[in-house]
């Protein structure tokens, strides 16, 4: 007879609980959304090969939204109404990183992928057994985005004034990132306290740990615009 994922342990802490739920919520949104915004790169793609690819990575999306959306029903939730009190939070940074062009679009499915993982990687460790097997299992399918590196390097040696155009974007991309996980953690205690490893010390989350977890995401992210050939 195998045990219940859902129950037992530490999901017996209400506060736990709660924090994971809101936590499968926010990542379930997360995911739903890049879908959408994956198919929606994809009717403006140049050719049948970038389409595929984006189009691939939309289906990754989805089978990890499908994931969590389902772990969520098995806990007794509404994933749809967990997940409509992060609308508003992806509504604003959607509305405010609208590429103008193919490529900033391109380097937007990029870094929005990144930081998706770097997220997952962050998190992981602070999550009981079977909640973070499920986030190791959706972090190991991200990836799908390598694609774009070719592609903004050929641009910038095609025309090198694309490289300090997109350099600027990826920075308000990752600002914008920021501003709205900043709001979350000001916004909601209990998921902030699971996110950050905190459920088990008393006095609260540590938000020192939120810092240190914010300046490990900004390194990656730079990591990985240096592989783009762009300033950070």
């Amino acid at each position: 007879m195998t045990s219940d994922p859902t129950t037992g342990g530490p999901l017996d802490d209400p506060d736990y609980r709660a924090g994971v739920v809101e936590l499968l919520g926010l990542l379930s949104y997360g995911e739903l959304s890049a879908v959408e915004q994956l198919n929606q790169d994809s009717q403006d793609a140049p050719d049948l090969s970038t389409k595929d690819s984006l189009l691939t990575m939309a289906a990754a999306e989805w089978s990890h939204f499908v994931k969590l959306r389902d772990r969520l029903i098995e806990m007794g939730e509404d994933p749809y109404e967990v997940m409509e009190s992060f609308r508003s939070t992806f509504a604003r940074f959607h509305n405010r990183t609208e590429p103008s062009d193919w490529l900033e679009g391109l380097l937007k499915a990029y870094v929005g992928d990144g930081l998706a993982a770097d997220f997952y990687r962050e998190i992981a460790a602070f999550l009981d057994a079977d909640t973070r097997q499920l986030v190791l299992e959706t972090m190991s399918q991200t990836g799908n985005s390598e694609f774009v590196v070719g592609q903004v390097r050929e641009a910038i040696a095609a025309d090198p004034r694309v490289g300090g155009r997109l350099a600027l974007w990826g920075r308000r991309l990752m600002g914008e990132a920021l501003s709205q996980a900043q709001m979350v953690v000001a916004e909601r205690d209990v998921l902030t306290a699971v996110v950050v490893g905190a459920a088990d010390r008393p006095g609260g989350f540590d938000l020192a740990s939120i810092g240190r977890m914010f300046a490990r995401i900004t390194e990656a992210h730079t990591e990985r615009m240096s592989r783009l050939g762009l300033d950070a």
